[in-house]
């Protein structure tokens, strides 16, 4: 359905003449395909017609919305697409294709047989997440095809929205098929700059062709790159490629491409990231199957990127769980592994406004030697704590390293029966097939036993925080607790934060920050993180007396989850200013890089009559970021004004906005 006053999107383009009506044959082959393709969860588009063109020459269909379009063409059975935002490019003419595992290769000698067609629009309620409803908008094309070598059916699927574009491929035929490398490549114009990061390395803006070269004799080696993958481009643009909806395929790296350097080129995941494991150079499937999304997150300015970003959440599949009632976003505040602490760290949470408390690592004996995470260390009396934390409604996360977790089922049903609430499980293996069918596997066995699960160390989003909404955040990241630049710290709002919720260890008042005091405080409103851990390296006793800590009251104030979320202004590795509301109250956080600066920032997101504006900005700066004052001030405002954000160098402000 179109919304009222909406434009009409054009149904279809389509070059190389029109499809001719399809034969009885094509028609009764078709219908066994779409059987197939909604057994395997891939739902059907609109009208089929036979597309049976003859060798050579040239067809393209385009799919576009608002602006946006992805074009899928055939040159000499030679498959390619591109993708374009206002006329401009965003991605050049660039390859598609599979290579399989005898050697055949889809996408280098195709004809098309079939074509789907058809715009969608829902909007759908997220358990929790940047904004209380998502709004699913786009114009899908679909080819299905014939490898004319082999006979192989295969299919691509790309659809635009305003948001940004994606692609994938569609394996028909029944039985198994085995790939063993995936040929898409992103061609940039020229003048792009991408930033790239691998494992928990921090971010390195290089040209495409420039990938730094990375690994280790056990893992995957070359110019690689993890996702999400941040891409600025002349004139404004920038883009962002992301993966949704990953199941039973390895993860996607890209690499610079020898000879191509404005071209990168998909790289699926042999090794795990950390290099454990079997060794695993192809992925056998049962078909029909659906790869991965390719997801391409655009904006016209650094700003809107940030704000379209559900993007990876509308390509991953619905909620799976039919009562979500028990998942509870929330703060949580790490203890030191002893019951004194573990109560101290409840009463704690309790004045500072934190829903959960968590043991770490050591908990049960030294992760890495001791593989049995059923009993605690003799420091802690676990029933005691898990006793007191629910009598004063605190929930309790518990940490379980990798190596524990030969029987996630009945570990996790354990942890259930003791009243735990939630895991956070460390050095996951992300990256060959079989691991992201067993980090699916853990966030449905937790989901069972009503766990929320928090995956840490080397693991990329793809969008099932929406489809297990238990798995409510990860890492995956250069985490604040090693305690980065300030520039490192507002260039992950448009690249790794684009891609899914990031757990990012808040770490106010440490003197080993390279950040001012404010800078950390604004992290709670301009990150998404439904999982929100404070205080990183703290104990309670630190804050015993609050007047000497004036960030406290915006950290027992601030949510972690949101009814509308808005970026204010922003541009990659400089500054961030990001605006999010929960109820009838806003929650501004502005970050900068080492240089001071002064936003403007106009208030008209606000509703109407006057707001209370309790600011916490930086005060003068010290002989270290780290040293410069957290100042607080209130002031009324209405949405006709503009809030002028001073930040100190590598400083931030973070603002409190309350009808008065």
């Amino acid at each position: 359905m179109r919304a009222s006053g909406e434009r009409q999107e054009p149904a279809a383009d389509t070059t190389a003449g029109h499809p001719t009506a399809a034969s009885r044959r094509v028609v009764l082959k078709g219908a066994a395909v779409t059987a197939g393709l909604a057994a395997a969860g891939i739902a059907a588009t609109g009208p089929a017609r036979a597309a049976d063109a003859p060798p050579g020459g040239r067809e393209s269909v385009t799919a576009r919305m608002g602006g946006t379009s992805i074009t899928l063409s055939l040159v000499d059975g030679t498959l390619r697409w591109s993708a374009r935002r206002d006329a401009r490019t965003v991605i050049g003419t660039s390859a598609l294709g599979l290579r399989l595992g005898d050697g055949t290769v889809l996408g280098a000698d195709v004809r098309v047989t079939g074509q789907r067609y058809g715009t969608h629009r829902t909007t759908w309620t997220p358990v929790y997440g940047r904004n209380a409803t998502v709004t699913d908008h786009y114009q899908e094309q679909r080819w299905h095809l014939e490898d004319r070598a082999s006979g192989i059916r295969f299919g691509v699927q790309v659809r635009a929205y305003k948001t940004g574009v994606a692609l994938r491929y569609l394996l028909l035929d029944e039985g198994t098929a085995t790939v063993a490398d995936e040929l898409t490549t992103f061609a940039f114009p020229d003048g792009t700059t991408v930033y790239s990061a691998r494992d928990e390395n921090a971010y390195e803006p290089v040209a495409p062709g420039s990938i730094p070269v990375t690994g280790a004799a056990g893992t995957d080696n070359g110019p690689l790159t993890d996702l999400p993958l941040t891409a600025t481009l002349a004139g404004g643009l920038i883009a962002c490629v992301c993966e949704s909806s990953r199941v039973d395929y390895p993860r996607l790296m890209l690499g610079s491409v020898a000879g191509e350097p404005h071209t990168l080129s998909a790289f699926l995941m042999e090794h795990t990231a950390r290099g454990t494991g079997p060794v695993e150079t192809t992925s056998t499937v049962t078909t029909p199957f659906a790869t991965p999304w390719r997801a391409v997150v655009i904006g016209a300015t650094h700003a809107e990127l940030v704000d379209n970003a559900e993007l990876v959440l509308n390509l991953a599949p619905p909620n799976a769980l039919p009562d979500t009632s028990w998942i509870k976003p929330g703060k949580v505040f790490r203890c030191e592994l002893s019951t004194a602490a573990g109560l101290a760290g409840v009463d704690f949470a309790v004045a500072r406004g934190i829903e959960y408390i968590e043991y770490d690592a050591g908990w049960y004996g030294p992760e890495f030697t001791t593989p049995d995470a059923t009993e605690p260390i003799a420091a802690i009396d676990l029933p005691s704590v898990i006793s007191y934390a629910t009598s004063k409604g605190i929930g309790l996360f518990l940490y379980v390293n990798r190596l524990a977790l030969t029987d996630a089922d009945s570990l996790f049903g354990l942890y259930k029966s003791w009243g735990v609430q939630g895991i956070k499980l460390g050095f996951i293996n992300d990256g060959t097939q079989s691991m992201t069918n067993q980090i699916i596997d853990w966030a449905k066995a937790a989901a069972k036993y009503e766990l929320l699960i928090d995956m840490h160390d080397d693991v990329r989003p793809f969008g099932y925080e929406r489809t297990y909404p238990n798995w409510i955040s990860l890492e995956g990241v250069r985490g604040n607790e090693q305690f980065p630049t300030a520039t490192h710290n507002v260039t992950l709002p448009f690249a790794r934060n684009i891609g899914g919720p990031m757990d990012y260890t808040i770490c106010y008042g440490q003197s080993r920050d390279k950040t001012t005091n404010a800078h950390q405080m604004a992290m709670a409103a301009v990150y998404y993180q439904p999982l929100n851990f404070l205080f990183w390296y703290d104990k309670p006793s630190k804050y015993g007396n609050p007047a000497n800590w004036p960030g406290l009251p915006w950290f027992n104030a601030v949510p972690v989850t949101w009814d509308e979320s808005r970026t204010l202004a922003g541009a990659i590795g400089e500054y961030i200013a990001v605006a999010r509301r929960s109820g009838s109250a806003w929650y501004l956080g502005a970050m900068t890089d080492e240089s001071s600066r002064t936003l403007s920032l106009p208030l008209s997101f606000l509703g109407s009559g006057t707001y209370t504006a309790t600011v916490y900005a930086d005060g003068t700066p010290g002989t270290s970021p780290f040293r410069t004052p957290v100042v607080v001030s209130t002031r009324t405002v209405t949405a006709a004004d503009t809030l002028d954000v001073a930040m100190a160098p590598a400083g931030g402000q973070a603002v409190v906005l309350k009808p008065s």
